[in-house]
């Protein structure tokens, strides 16, 4: 990969500490001798990159950006370390693959997340396909060893490595999964359930969470899978190796112990661990040390319970599996156990301590023996035995040597019995081994356990050295390559160092036999031996007690200690003895194995070392023995079971798989460069590019050369020999011979040298790019310069007319512009003179009236103030005198007030004497008593004079009343004379007002009319508007309708499918019975019936109706005929639920229609009852007030009538009469129109009935009635008439009267359903109140749900009623079929029955008759005894081509039908079905015999169908009789109903169908995927990229490979054949939409899985295929038959390859665009697009990303792939033929001879 000059502009790989490798540019050219390289990384940076100043070795160059991101890292043209970590990360960060081929091996990068990519489907898509064909995965490896076990017939290996973490465990999970579905089981034992069941279980017992792994193996096991000669799994065996099981006793932080514990603790609560005394586990000291009891996401009660399921299911039984659980549950609480020290050298256990107790319970032993031996231990010499106690420290050890001695031994037992359930019970011919094993591992603190993984991964590497070298010696071989030694990394000293004599193993095993041996004595040795002898052994500076051995990953440092207690791996005899004491069964059982001869490969009791397959078990003879045999260490058991393990690998065909973990933290997707590259180096897949690169890495065919690198030959070199021509461009190429060599079918190429022809390749191209964009720009420069030009002139042109017509307006303008001015200054200086004269004329005026003005105003002003002077002189005078007043009177005032005040003081001096007072009060009594008797008198005054008033008051008031009462009497008989003078009068005026007001009335009614017709309008708007919502209330009822409607297709679809899957199971377990009954016939002891008495032959015995009865007594004798007709009956049932579905939906369907149209019908009725009701009420009160003034003016007649006024002469009375006989005349025509109106008021009703429901009925006669009689008096004069003549219209009022009555007696009748009606109105109304509550998607959902409901039920009741019907009509046609019968009989015995007289006496006169053509009936008859033959010559031995070519389409069919016919006429109910039966089982064995061949499937599937429209169009039914002629109604079959047999030959139809379907999948399946993918169909438009060792099937078409011509071809032939046949056109079409979705999901499934197939070019030639698919169906007129729909995700998906795919208008216009594709489908073709020529883009990971956000709400499936084998469910349309039975004829080739048509 090193080249010796670098030009600019080179790209290359530089160290990098953080990211390991950097990509940079060169920007200087390199010249030999530099010793800087002036670099810029990628993000910009310049950079001076010094070389190593000894090797001087350049940095490695990059690859083209073409080859990155290839499936085989092997394909690259620079192979290094760089270019495969940068090949792997941008295939898992990228594209999401993790999964990559380097050479032979499979590269798996851990994921850390749960991928799509498992399922039945994808290992579906890899069973049968080439490796290099596919896109990398675990399948495709399963699939490689699966085929080469079959075709080598050799056993294979797959060797899954890594570190812990890696995905080791699931990948071999997912080869074991592979093998289970594809081989399935040899028997029905369900093996392959039980291998897969048996991870569950290893898992928990042998698996721990880790720091690196939640489900981390802590064991290797090797899992040989058994296959028999058919390749079939018929069991399984398992190996395994070193069992972790420190981990019993002790985890470091953030670990745990075997799930096993944690599951039991989780699941401690059940009641059957009730006896473990069990609890959390924090509680148990083997359980809490890590602190770490719990996994994210990870139930381990609901493990547990998948654990015990898998032990049930593997043979184990439930007290098997409580004993498992008691001796895990006894380790458990030994953990607990607790020592105290006594001395130094002794210890004790408490007294009672719980934990022991516990375990001796479960354990079934003594506490005190278990106590004594867990604190001593029995030293045994030469002469005696004794007992030593041991220390604390000591006793903690032994109790924990004890649980692990323990864990081990049942992990064994469980290895045993899991290999026993998974025992072939045949003889096994060939193994497929899966090795899970841990990788190279390298700690912190590395000890025996590391020493041990690393020394098995040494032996590994070697022999996948040793495979790779073979393989690629084998391809230079083949080749005839001149074979050149690569010098690869040999690691067989490093095995030395560790297996050889006195190698590290063998200096172990010397040390434990030592009484005082100890891991320091040990590494002393070690360095003794090794130390500066070997190269790969070394001693750490800081410390004697490690030591370095340089492993081929890395050099690892291993401390000493312990290495010796491990490897001796004690145990106290004594304790073990004290257990297999034990009352428990299980646990002696556990320990039978050290009680038996061990072979030096089979189990020990440490558990390290791998089971047996087939374990020996000899009984050992002494105890001695077993002390020798117990002190064999495990390093020798592990050597030894690694010798083993060698062995069978290298006498299989290996096959790897190198699991890697892209990070430590288990972050999905998160790719680590340090760490993979550490793991890469360490696994080994370096090394495979070493060897590759280190000879010629890339090959290539001559064909693909030649493809790839056509456009740097001329033509002068192309010749007709591809290989010649090769070789000579090769030569002019590449001057250097060493850079390539020819082999016999491939050009082998160093390293390198692609990318050297790719980039000459570029350069030719990008020179022919340049050349090509040069000639069009010259070519479009020109036409733009021609076209400018051309441009310009005309531009010129206009131009310049546009300025001359431009100045002749402008001369015109000038001239113009003068005459203007010369006007309008004349008129602007006039104006302006004229103006001024105006202003001077006004202005003089003004002033002189201003100064008018001014000399008046002066003159106003002197009069003004002479007169305010005179006021104001008058005003100031009359103030003064006021003044001079007011002073005076004050003066006057203050004098009086000063007399006064004088005055008062002498009073008040007089009052003060007594005697003053007394003469004053002398006088004032006297007066007193005088005005007393003043009072007096006056009052008695008083008195007379109010007598006197009162009495002339009483007078006054009886004369007033006398006066009014006298003038009372003379007003009355004023009045009375006047009423009698004017009576006549008023009584007119009376009429006349009565006449006003009911003008008036008329006048309101129009008014109201008139608003009622506004008011009708409004309400009509508003009843459309409301109409309007309701109609788009009914239009989403309708889409809801149409959503429902196809869900109901979609469930009818689902349900025919399962109904046709459950007959294509039905008829594959009839075969195998059929096999069966064979096989058992064949066996000897068994005598074979005779062929025509087999069930099958009689499987489909029906009898008719009218024989059953009879039948009976023969079914009971045929117990296998029953069984079958059950079986049918079945089928049957299934059948007709499936019709009975179709009709209900149907049903359902035209009930909502018409319910809808109901409801429309419903609203307009209620609008308009609304509106008459409406108008009703207010023509009532009107007529109510009329009523009331004719009552008063009829009371005032009465009342005030005089004779003169109502004598019969008098005028007022001839009115009245004129009135009452128009009136009555009147009446009499509005009765005539009452009658009329009745009866269109009837039909009317009995029109409205069968459209709106019973309710709507009544209320719309209720509400019409009343409205139609005021329709009757247009003005109101019928009804003021009537009320007013009561006498006249007694008649009428008898009749309404007595139609009232009726009336009523209908209501009443009606009225007991109009109450339930009106309570299932109130519930639909609560149900619409609760609807109207939901929101208004739920509400029309709920709706409809419960309008569906109601119909349902409606429907079942009427289906129930439709059948009883049904049946009777059946029996009753029967019954007339059998009195025809009979009276055709009676008709001719009567002509029979003619006396021979009677004839004779006419006159005999010779008469020619001629001779007429016989007239058939369209029967064929034969003997029952020919029946055999019938079937053997028309069925069996028939050849379809002759029938094809020759005779009539259907010929079989008709025959048949017509056989059929002549039984039916007969009336042999035998004959009919024995012929039908056998007819069935004769198709059912030619099918059988030849139904891999496409002419009699199709042939057979024809004459089925035609069979069964024959019986269908001559069954006698109306709905298949439309067709028919007059004469083939007459053909029609007269006793016997054959709907059974119908029904019978429709499921054998579709039967035959589905076989058609796997006939044409067998043949189309090897073409699909050449034809439509890998076949160049547009020849150069891609170029073939450069491939690795998996060589991948090429694009260019050989002789042997198929092409798209191919696929059209075969469809010619298939599409000539069925017509041949005389197919129905409708069935037709559905076969070829079936063959288009099978090249449809072929096509894209094999699309999804390869990531080569995934680029521009190959969308282009995808669209080409299917553009020449779909002019097929053009040219075969069958573009309606639905097949085009079926390629649609095909047709999406490329386009998705050819659309741009970088913006978000991209983005959106592709998710609208793929709408047939998932979203798993879309990411992944996006994920996989690989530019095939560097013009071409990589899709960036955010616009992924922004297509997975945009269809993050669409709900499709996740599944990746389509199913391929999927079937669309068969319809038979009826398809009657015109042909007349009576003209068939029956060729003589067909050898029924026998057959006589009748």
């Amino acid at each position: 990969s090193f080249h010796g000059d670098l030009f600019s502009y080179a790209r290359v790989w530089i160290p990098d500490p953080e990211e390991v490798w950097k990509s940079a540019e060169l920007l200087k050219d390199y010249k030999p001798g530099d010793k800087v390289l002036q670099l810029r990384l990628e993000e910009g940076k310049d950079l001076e990159y010094c070389l190593d100043p000894k090797t001087k070795e350049l940095p490695p160059l990059r690859n083209p950006d073409i080859l990155v991101g290839e499936n085989d890292l092997t394909a690259l043209s620079y192979l290094h370390e760089p270019a495969v970590l940068h090949n792997l990360k941008v295939r898992f960060i990228d594209s999401k693959l993790i999964y990559t081929y380097c050479g032979i091996v499979l590269v798996a990068i851990n994921p850390y997340e749960q991928l799509p990519i498992y399922g039945e489907d994808i290992i579906n898509a890899y069973s049968g396909q080439n490796m290099g064909d596919m896109d990398p995965h675990i399948f495709a490896v399963a699939e490689e060893a699966y085929k080469q076990m079959a075709r080598d017939e050799r056993n294979q290996s797959i060797i899954v490595s890594g570190e812990s973490g890696a995905g080791k465990t699931v990948s071999a999970k997912y080869a074991m999964r592979y093998f289970a579905t594809v081989s399935g089981s040899a028997s029905e034992a369900n093996v392959e359930e039980k291998v897969l069941a048996s991870n569950p279980i290893m898992e928990s017992i042998g698996n721990a969470k880790t720091t690196r792994n939640d489900n981390s193996s802590r064991f290797g096991k090797y899992i040989e899978i058994g296959f028999d000669k058919r390749y079939r799994i018929i069991g399984a065996n398992m190996r395994t190796y070193l069992l972790e099981k420190s981990r019993v006793v002790f985890q470091a932080e953030e670990e745990r112990n075997y799930h096993i514990f944690y599951q039991l603790c989780a699941s401690a609560a059940l009641p059957e661990f009730k006896t473990l005394r069990l609890g959390n586990a924090n509680y148990f000291h083997y359980t809490k040390q890590g602190g770490s009891p719990v996994i994210d996401g990870v139930d381990d009660a609901k493990e547990m319970a998948n654990t015990r399921q898998a032990c049930t299911l593997l043979g184990i039984s439930d007290s098997y599996q409580m004993g498992i659980f008691r001796i895990l549950a006894g380790i458990l609480h030994l953990g607990n156990v607790e020592f105290a020290s006594r001395d130094s050298d002794s210890c004790t256990v408490p007294p009672k301590h719980e934990p022991l107790t516990i375990f001796c319970d479960l354990m079934g032993v003594e506490y005190e023996e278990m106590a004594h031996w867990l604190c001593h231990r029995k030293l045994a010499t030469a002469t005696e035995t004794y007992i030593k106690p041991i220390s604390k420290l000591h006793a903690i050890n032994a109790r924990d040597a004890l649980a692990k001695h323990i864990y081990a031994n049942l992990f064994n037992w469980i290895v045993d019995h899991v290999n026993k359930a998974l025992h072939a019970t045949v003889k096994q011919h060939s193994f497929i081994g899966v090795l899970d094993i841990y990788g190279f591992e390298t700690f912190e603190i590395n000890s025996f356990e590391q020493f041990c993984i690393n020394y098995a991964n040494e032996k590994l590497q070697q022999q996948f050295n040793m495979h790779v070298f073979k393989l690629e010696q084998e391809e230079y071989m083949k080749e005839q390559i001149p074979w050149t030694l690569i010098d690869f990394y040999d690691n067989q000293p490093c095995i030395n160092l560790i297996e050889a004599k006195m190698g590290v193993l063998d200096l172990l095993d010397e040390e434990c036999k030592m009484p005082k041996g100890s891991d320091d004595s040990w590494a002393q040795k070690l360095y003794n031996t090794h130390l500066n002898k070997c190269a790969l052994f070394e001693k750490p500076r800081m410390s004697n007690k490690a030591f370095i051995i340089k492993h081929f990953a890395d050099k690892v440092e291993y401390q000493c200690e312990g290495f010796l207690e491990k490897n001796k791996d004690t145990v106290y005899e004594e304790q073990i003895k004290v257990l297999k004491s034990s009352k428990f069964k299980l646990l002696p059982e556990l320990f039978q194995d050290e009680e038996k001869v061990l072979s030096p490969t089979s189990a020990t009791p440490s558990g390290r070392v791998p089971l047996s397959r087939m374990p020996i078990k000899p009984a050992k003879a002494r105890p001695g023995q077993a002390s020798k045999e117990h002190k064999k260490t495990v390093g020798h058991q592990f050597r030894n079971s690694l010798h083993l393990l060698m062995e069978t690998l290298n006498a299989t065909t290996p096959h790897y798989v190198r699991c890697i973990k892209p990070n430590d933290f288990k972050f999905p997707f998160t790719f680590d460069e340090k760490r993979a590259v550490q793991q890469l180096r360490a696994c080994g897949v370096l090394e495979t590019i070493r060897i590759s690169a280190a000879g010629f890495p890339s090959r290539w065919t001559y064909q693909e050369f030649f493809s790839r690198y056509r456009v740097l030959m001329k033509q002068r070199d192309v010749l007709g020999d591809r290989k010649q021509t090769c070789k000579n461009v090769l030569e002019k190429l590449i001057q250097d011979k060493d850079k390539y060599q020819f082999g016999k079918t491939k050009i082998f190429f160093r390293a390198g040298q692609v990318a050297y022809l790719e980039k000459i390749r570029a350069d030719k191209l990008r020179a022919a790019c340049i050349r090509i964009q040069k000639t069009i720009r010259g070519w479009l420069m020109r036409k733009k310069y021609i076209r400018m030009r051309k441009a310009a002139i005309t531009i010129q042109r206009h131009v310049r007319g546009y300025q001359a017509r431009c100045y002749a307006k402008f001369l015109r303008r000038t001239r113009a512009a003068i005459t203007i001015q010369k006007f309008q200054r004349m008129y602007v200086v006039r104006k302006r003179y004229q103006c001024m004269r105006d202003a001077t004329i006004a202005l003089q005026a003004l002033l002189r009236g201003y100064m008018v003005r001014n000399r008046y105003q002066m003159m106003l002003r002197e009069h003004k103030s002479v007169v305010i002077q005179k006021h104001v002189r008058g005003w100031l005078a009359r103030r003064r005198y006021r003044r001079t007043l007011r002073a005076i009177v004050y003066l006057q005032c203050c004098y009086r007030r000063m007399m006064a005040k004088r005055e008062l003081k002498k009073l008040k001096i007089e009052a003060r004497s007594v005697e003053r007072y007394k003469k004053l009060h002398i006088g004032l009594e006297n007066k007193i008593m005088q005005l007393q008797r003043k009072i007096d008198e006056q009052n008695k005054e008083y008195k007379s004079l109010l007598e006197k008033m009162n009495n002339l008051e009483i007078t006054y008031s009886t004369e007033t009343e006398k006066l009014r009462s006298d003038v009372e009497r003379l007003r009355m008989s004023e009045e009375e004379a006047k009423n009698a003078t004017n009576r006549v009068i008023s009584l007119q005026e009376e009429i006349a007002k009565l006449r006003k007001e009911l003008h008036q009335t008329q006048s309101e009614k129009k008014s109201i009319e008139e608003w009622a017709d506004k008011y009708k309008h409004e309400t009509e708007q508003g009843w459309n508007s409301h109409f309007g919502s309701l109609l788009s209330v009914a239009e989403s009822m309708e889409k809801k309708l149409v959503e429902e409607t196809k869900q109901l297709e979609l469930d009818l679809n689902d349900e025919r499918l399962r109904y046709q899957n459950l007959l294509n199971e039905f008829s594959r377990l009839e075969e195998r019975y059929d096999d069966l009954k064979d096989e058992m016939n064949l066996m000897p002891g068994h005598k074979r019936t005779d062929s025509t008495h087999s069930s099958n032959e009689s499987e489909y015995t029906f009898s008719s109706e009218i024989t059953e009865a009879e039948d009976l007594p023969l079914r009971m004798e045929e117990p296998s005929e029953k069984k079958a007709a059950l079986d049918m009956s079945l089928f049957l049932k299934l059948q007709k639920r499936v019709s009975e579905l179709e009709q209900e939906k149907q049903s359902l369907q035209d009930e909502l229609d018409r319910k809808e149209e109901q409801a429309l019908l419903f609203t307009l009725v209620c609008a308009e009852l609304e509106y008459e009701s409406l108008k009703r009420q207010e023509l009532e009160s009107e007529n109510k007030k009329l009523k009331n003034e004719l009552n008063e003016l009829q009371k005032a007649l009465t009342e005030t009538r005089a004779p003169e006024v109502t004598a019969p002469g008098a005028p007022a009375y001839r009115v009245l009469l004129d009135q009452l006989t128009s009136v009555s005349e009147e009446l009499e025509v509005r009765k005539e129109e009452v009658l009329i109106l009745r009866s269109q008021l009837v039909s009317q009703k009995e029109a409205i009935q069968p459209k709106v429901n019973l309710t709507q009925q009544v209320h719309y006669v209720e509400k019409q009635s009343p409205q139609d009689y005021h329709m009757l008096n247009e003005d109101g004069e019928l009804w003021l008439a009537y009320e007013g003549l009561k006498q006249a219209n007694r008649l009428l009022e008898s009749q309404l009267q007595s139609q009232k009555k009726s009336h009523e007696n209908e209501l009443e009748s009606l009225r007991g359903e109009i109450q339930s009606l009106k309570e299932e109105n109130n519930r639909q109304q609560q149900l619409l109140a609760q609807n109207l509550q939901l929101p208004p998607e739920a509400r029309i959902e709920a709706s409809l749900q419960h309008e569906i409901t109601r119909l349902t039920n409606e429907n079942l009741d009427l289906m129930e009623q439709l059948e009883k019907q049904d049946k009777t009509v059946r029996k009753l046609k029967k019954q007339l079929k059998v009195f025809a019968k009979k009276i055709g009989e009676l008709e001719v015995g009567q002509m029979e029955n003619i006396s021979p007289g009677q004839i004779i006496d006419e006159p005999i006169r010779p008469v020619n008759i001629p001779r007429k053509e016989k007239d058939f009936q369209g029967m064929l008859e034969y003997k029952k005894e020919d029946e055999q033959k019938l079937v053997k010559n028309l069925i069996l031995e028939l050849k379809p081509r002759g029938v094809a070519v020759n005779l009539i389409p259907g010929l079989p069919a008709y025959i048949l039908f017509m056989c059929v016919r002549h039984a039916d006429y007969l009336n042999d109910d035998q004959k009919v079905r024995s012929l039908l039966t056998s007819t069935i089982n004769g198709i059912k064995k030619v099918l059988k015999k030849r139904g891999d061949d496409f002419e009699t499937v199709s042939f057979w599937l024809s004459n089925t169908c035609r069979f069964l429209h024959c019986l269908k169009q001559y069954s006698g039914e109306e709905g298949f009789m439309k067709h028919n002629t007059p004469r083939q109604n007459e053909h029609c079959l007269t006793n016997f109903d054959l709907a059974e047999y119908r029904q019978v030959l429709s499921d054998l139809a579709i039967q035959i169908y589905q076989q058609l379907v796997r006939v044409l999948e067998n043949i189309l399946q090897p073409m699909i995927v050449s034809g439509m993918l890998e076949h160049e169909t547009i020849q150069g438009v891609s170029g073939v990229k450069p491939t690795g060792l998996r060589k991948r099937t090429s694009s260019i078409a050989d002789e042997g490979t198929y092409t798209l011509d191919s696929i059209i071809r075969q469809l010619n032939s298939f599409h000539s054949v069925m017509c041949q046949h005389g197919m129905d056109p409708e069935l037709i079409k559905q076969v070829v939409k079936q063959m288009f979705y099978i090249i449809g999901a072929v096509t894209l499934n094999n699309l999804l899985l390869r990531k080569d197939m995934c680029s521009w070019s190959k969308g282009m030639q995808i669209r080409y295929n299917v553009s020449q698919l779909e002019e097929w169906l053009r040219d075969k007129n069958l573009m309606n038959s639905g097949a085009k729909e079926t390629l649609e995700p095909l047709i999406q998906a490329a386009q998705l390859l050819q659309v741009k795919k970088k913006t978000d208008e991209d983005a959106e216009a592709i998710c609208s665009m793929c709408n047939a594709l998932t979203t798993a489908q879309i990411v992944k073709v996006l994920n996989l697009y690989t530019p095939v020529n560097e013009f071409e883009e990589r899709v960036l990971v955010s616009f992924i990303r922004t297509i997975q956000v945009r269809l993050r709400d669409r709900k499709d499936s996740p599944q990746l792939l389509m199913d391929a084998k999927h079937i669309f469910p068969v319809t038979f349309p009826f398809n009657p033929s015109s042909l007349a039975l009576e003209t068939i004829q029956i060729p003589a080739s067909l050898g029924l001879g026998f057959i006589s048509r009748v």
